[in-house]
């Protein structure tokens, strides 16, 4: 594409981001139902497995896909499917409906993180690629924020303005579906010039013959770690609150709260300081955050410094992802599509990170978040490691 930034192609792809978030809304769907049917809490939580699920199984299969389809038809579809999953609620505010709604959702969202990052490397300068993947996670960020409130607060108002009286967070997901269908029509009227893969079609088993690369699968782990030290910190950082300082279960939902801002602020900052910083270098210095900041956590006396240290580490994390996302990039650009496969489905850290981490706050409380510095320290070694960029 050049080395000039082209906001008619940049923009319908960061706002695919935006449409990347509406995942988050399972922590909505779990609680609503909660609320209005007399299902077990443990059967709820189908609901994120449904969605999360097809990252493991789709992810290398997608990156096939996408590379003899192209990036951008794919990408459209998973924002089609993603506006079908929130359609589908339509049918009902039961279990059966809205585990369909999010596996669809789900699928969807599997195919847009496969291939939203390598179209954005695609429609901006080699250069820039660190800080606009950095900046797409800021625009996910904002999605992810306003999703519960859109839910709570913005659907009850919608359904009265239909007369419905039961489930009126389902008023919710049809706004963002209509928002998914702006940003479909939006895509398929641009025509993207795409980095296309040299030699031969891409394929499952050369996917999951990459990993006999020591560098990929280096990244791909890395991958794994982040997204399961991101996940961890949102679903385990109460309990460590209720247990280490004392402090109420109402209170510390506010840890949640507090690590979603900072990655927010984060993700912004990272868009700004790697115009200026390369990305190795700025790889290391989060990764050395992260692990200051957890190990202080530990010892973290008070409610205020707490709070503080969860924003550091959020911080610290919250430009990981599209940092090593990058420098795979840069370093094998003709293997793109099967990189982005690779680390999709590494996402499943997501589940397996914070169950061990629960296992192992149950049994020592401190020992649940040096499992993470754990994580933090080989990330910290993934920098070390990284080829150095011009």
């Amino acid at each position: 594409m050049g080395q000039k930034i082209n906001a008619k192609y940049v923009l319908p792809v960061l706002m695919s981001f935006f449409v990347m978030s509406f995942i988050d809304l399972v922590g909505t769907g779990v609680d609503e139902l909660k609320q209005s049917s007399e299902t077990p809490g443990y059967i709820l939580q189908l609901i994120p497995f449904v969605a999360f699920i097809w990252f493991f199984f789709l992810s290398v299969p997608v990156g096939v896909w996408q590379d003899k389809i192209g990036k951008r038809k794919a990408l459209s579809m998973g924002v089609l499917i993603t506006a079908i999953g929130l359609f589908v609620p339509l049918l009902g505010n039961t279990l059966p409906v809205i585990l369909t709604a999010f596996s669809l959702l789900g699928i969807g969202n599997t195919i847009l993180q496969v291939s939203a990052n390598p179209l954005l490397v695609d429609v901006v300068p080699s250069e820039k690629s660190s800080s606009y993947l950095s900046f797409s996670q800021f625009m996910k960020s904002i999605g992810s924020m306003i999703g519960p409130y859109v839910a709570a607060v913005i659907g009850p108002k919608l359904a009265l303005l239909f007369g419905v009286e039961t489930g009126e967070w389902r008023f919710g997901l049809y706004l963002f579906a209509a928002i998914s269908i702006i940003a479909f029509v939006w895509l398929s009227t641009v025509q993207i010039e795409e980095t296309k893969a040299e030699g031969d079609r891409a394929s499952i088993s050369s996917c999951l013959k990459l990993l006999g690369n020591r560098f990929v699968l280096m990244m791909v782990f890395g991958i794994f770690l982040v997204v399961g030290i991101d996940v961890a910190m949102n679903s385990n950082i109460g309990t460590f609150l209720i247990q280490k300082i004392g402090i109420n279960e109402e209170t510390a939902k506010y840890g949640k709260s507090m690590y979603f801002f900072a990655k927010m602020i984060g993700t912004f900052a990272g868009a700004l300081l790697l115009t200026k910083i390369k990305a190795r270098p700025f790889l290391i210095g989060s990764s050395a955050l992260a692990i200051i900041s957890l190990l202080a956590l530990i010892v973290t006396p008070n409610e205020f410094s707490a709070w503080l240290i969860i924003a550091l580490v959020s911080l610290g994390v919250s430009n990981i992802f599209p940092l090593i996302f990058s420098i795979s990039v840069a370093k094998l650009p003709e293997r793109a599509n099967e990189i982005s496969g690779l680390m999709m489905m590494a996402i499943c850290g997501g589940a397996i990170i914070p169950f061990l981490v629960g296992i192992v706050m149950a049994n020592w409380l401190p020992g649940g978040i040096l499992v993470l510095v754990t994580g933090a320290i080989y990330l910290f070694g993934v920098g070390l490691a990284s080829p150095k960029t011009k």
